[in-house]
């Protein structure tokens, strides 16, 4: 048994350049109308208990329990694989939903939505072992970055072969909805195999620890925390070469978190619309009358409304880009594809978490001092905001739109986190 074999940059061997999902059978709002009808029971339950979930960090396996029971997880598994796939702009304005219903339930998601996708560029056998499952409700989590020490587009965690079998071996955190899954998908590192591999785990191997340890200040219940591998077994069937690709990978992964955003915005702004209809309570320097019947808070509201509706209709047009940059009729050209999806996803992380950030703290301008009571938790969704929005910082987004613009370079998708490798610039020492 010999290990991993690496590709070429850019380009895929022996899989589809575009995602094999399948013609989705109806397309337009009467095809989202009927999805949306399917699930916003589920998301209603699912956001009865969010603010009590969330200030009692109770992690939320009862609710992704109800959305894998109605189906929600296998929203994108092809056609020839019993499905009945989704585009890409249905599944993110259901996820806008979910995230509005609760922000940390949608983005534990994120790491089993990618997975489906690339389970779908690759060749036909590993589709056969893996489709299959993701059909019956099984739930993928991630573990791909590290807390330091490894090089950037290198991993500490490694990938040992010992008589005839891989063993996995390494520390992940941020760990994001592992904790949910039945497996696990941990980048690795190989001696002798340049890049990176996808080794998959199952989540409840002995040898596997995950555990709840993330202190962030938002997103609490994601899961997102350490998890130890200490020598587990790998079929060489379940690795996969991590490459940079000329495929919608990198767009989807980040357009997700784009989404969550926007659901939180809609989140704020429920949120805000239902105090202000039922504030008696108002101040001798405003109309003197309800704030509902104000005109400065009416015209706030508005705002915040325009913002959160912004938010959600960049995410929605950006998958939009997605579902052209794959479709048939089109027949756009891997590198055309490519550039159509990450250019769309890269503008839309520039203007959407502004509009969310801003939303989710002058949602406080009209409400008064009794909306910072700990127990409305007002402060969750600029908190959650928050948190989503550092996940991939907007101003290198920015500074590669611009780049595309002015010079014409390609833009670079999500590659890998690591220590930086580029020396800092010597020092001429003086007076400036």
């Amino acid at each position: 048994m010999t290990a991993p074999a690496s590709t070429s940059s850019r380009t895929t061997t022996d899989t589809p350049t575009l995602p094999g999902h399948g013609t989705p059978r109806v397309s337009g709002e009467a095809r989202y109308a009927e999805l949306a009808a399917r699930f916003r029971p589920v998301f209603q339950r699912i956001a009865e208990g969010s603010l009590d979930r969330e200030a009692h960090r109770i992690l939320p396996f009862e609710q992704v329990g109800w959305l894998k029971d109605a189906g929600f997880t296998t929203l994108r598994v092809p056609t020839r694989h019993g499905g009945d796939p989704v585009n890409h702009e249905h599944l993110f304005r259901l996820l806008i939903e979910l995230a509005e219903a609760d922000s940390n339930v949608a983005h534990l998601l994120r790491s089993h939505f990618s997975f489906v996708e690339t389970a779908a560029l690759q060749p036909s056998a590993f589709q056969d072992r893996w489709f299959p499952r993701i059909a019956d409700g099984q739930i993928f989590g991630n573990a791909a970055t590290e807390r330091g020490g490894n090089a950037l587009g290198t991993t500490q965690t490694t990938l040992q072969h010992e008589d005839g079998q891989w063993f996995l071996t390494g520390e992940k955190y941020y760990t994001t909805g592992s904790i949910f899954a039945d497996w696990v998908v941990v980048m690795a590192s190989t001696q002798g195999v340049e890049g990176r591999q996808y080794a998959l785990v199952k989540a409840d191997d002995a040898r596997v620890t995950i555990v709840d340890d993330w202190d962030g200040f938002g997103q609490p219940l994601t899961g997102t925390g350490t998890a130890r591998f200490a020598g587990v077994p790998v079929d060489a069937g379940d690795i996969l070469q991590r490459t940079v690709t000329s495929t919608l990978e990198p767009a989807f992964f980040q357009l997700f978190l784009l989404a969550v955003l926007a659901g939180i915005g809609r989140a704020a702004l429920r949120d805000v619309r239902d105090l202000v209809r039922t504030r008696t309570r108002t101040f001798n320097t405003g109309s003197g009358g309800l704030f509902r019947d104000d005109p400065q808070i009416q015209e706030h509201v508005g705002h915040l409304a325009s913002k959160s509706f912004a938010a959600e209709a960049i995410v929605a047009a950006a998958a939009r880009d997605l579902d052209a940059a794959v479709d048939p009729d089109l027949a756009l050209s891997p590198e055309a594809a490519f550039l159509r999806a990450e250019l769309a996803v890269q503008q839309a992380h520039v203007t959407v978490p502004p509009l969310v950030l801003a939303a989710t703290s002058e949602l406080f301008d009209v409400t008064g001092a009794s909306s910072v009571s700990t127990g409305k938790a007002l402060d969750r969704h600029w908190r959650n905001a928050r948190t989503v929005a550092t996940h991939n910082p907007a101003l290198f987004k920015a500074r590669s739109v611009g780049d595309h613009y002015l010079n014409g370079t390609i833009p670079t998708g999500l590659n890998s986190i690591g220590e930086a490798t580029i020396p800092h610039p010597p020092t001429t020492g003086g007076t400036p």
